[in-house]
């Protein structure tokens, strides 16, 4: 598979979701390189807002020939979208790239290692990925970089049913003991490993790192290998409170899945998070791909971030209008992340002002 126009370097970069959590945050990182012409592709109905510099393709995804026109010439796609979205926008995206020849396709991952096939039984998510991919790779005309990055941990720490904190009433249930490490990312860190590797040359030029190295491969990165008492230490920091200001709970990893699994068979899809969440904190390494496949961080050059800090941003991102009843929160982006979020919202008793179609 050769580079268009036969460039050792990616140019022309298109993102889908631009306007989403980690989408925005990709975008953001790839204008700063300098090196990238970015463009975003929307539904005709979208009413998310672009930076300045990004060209905004409108698309049908019921129309095949009218995403292949929007990729055409394209260096690289990378998809952030909903990944339970009806009609399986991802597969017709993929499909369009191939017919349009983008050589390298960021598929819509961002989460945690779908290549644990016991990981992905348990929790039905991303199912079906490995059958896509290899569709997409026999084309001979793309090629996939998948990126494993953990749950987000901005996301994750503000909502009780994602790593068990309620923060505004300073709660927090632990998993087990709390003490099992998984890998998890900030919003800045996903936007930085994408910039990272299409600032690669796609060749090696004098031995150093390049995209062939992972082509039709998964990169694994993270900004925090933590547990969950790392991160009420954290909390307490940047609260400026004693773990006596706090209640905490235990529950087995294994019984909190179970009882997802039963909520969500009952109808309840707070179950889905929670099922999920506990999945991926099991004792069996699950979630810790820094100990189970190793992290590129070091060879992508990714800054080292600071715990705390974003701990703060989790904090506040948990803070609803309590007083109001209402919730202010922006939009999270992605289909779990609103169900997660509708979720936090009644837990709290507060009317969600957060549409299941403003997601991406």
């Amino acid at each position: 598979m050769a580079q268009q126009g036969s460039k050792n370097h990616v140019e022309k970069v298109t993102v889908v979701g631009a306007g989403g959590n980690s989408g925005s945050y990709i975008v953001e990182a790839l204008l700063s390189t300098g090196k990238h012409v970015v463009s975003a592709i929307t539904r005709p109905d979208s009413a998310s807002k672009m930076p300045s510099g990004v060209h905004v393709k409108k698309v049908d995804y019921d129309n095949p020939s009218s995403l292949v026109e929007a990729l055409r010439g394209q260096d690289a796609l990378v998809i952030t979208m909903q990944p339970m979205a009806p009609g399986d926008p991802e597969k017709k995206l993929m499909e369009a790239a191939a017919e349009a020849n983008v050589p390298w396709v960021f598929p819509n991952e961002w989460g945690f290692d779908t290549t644990n096939e016991a990981l992905v039984k348990d929790t039905l998510f991303g199912m079906g990925k490995k059958d896509t991919y290899a569709l997409l790779t026999k084309t001979g005309k793309s090629s996939f970089i998948a990126v494993c990055c953990g749950f987000w941990y901005e996301w994750s720490l503000s909502m009780s049913l994602g790593y068990g904190f309620d923060l505004v009433n300073r709660a927090v249930t632990l998993y087990d003991e709390g003490e099992t490490k998984i890998c998890t990312s900030t919003w800045p860190q996903v936007g930085n490993t994408v910039a990272s590797l299409l600032s690669l040359p796609v060749h090696a030029e004098k031995g150093e790192a390049c995209l062939e190295m992972f082509k039709d491969n998964y990169v694994y990165v993270s900004s925090f290998t933590v547990s969950q008492k790392d991160m009420l230490d954290s909390v307490l920091r940047v609260t400026k409170t004693k773990i006596t200001d706090w209640k905490v709970e235990k529950e087995p990893s294994q019984e909190r899945y179970k009882n997802g699994k039963e909520e969500m068979a009952k109808g309840d899809m707070r179950g889905f998070p929670k099922q999920m969440y506990a999945r991926v904190f099991y004792p069996d390494d699950s979630g810790n791909t820094a100990k189970t496949k190793g992290l590129q961080n070091e060879l992508l050059g990714l800054p080292k971030e600071n715990l705390d800090e974003f701990t703060g941003k989790a904090i506040e991102r948990a803070k609803p209008d309590v007083s109001k009843g209402l919730c202010l929160t922006s939009h999270p982006g992605t289909f779990k992340a609103w169900v997660s979020h509708q979720s936090m919202c009644k837990a709290h008793k507060i009317e969600c002002h957060v549409a299941q179609d403003s997601v991406n």
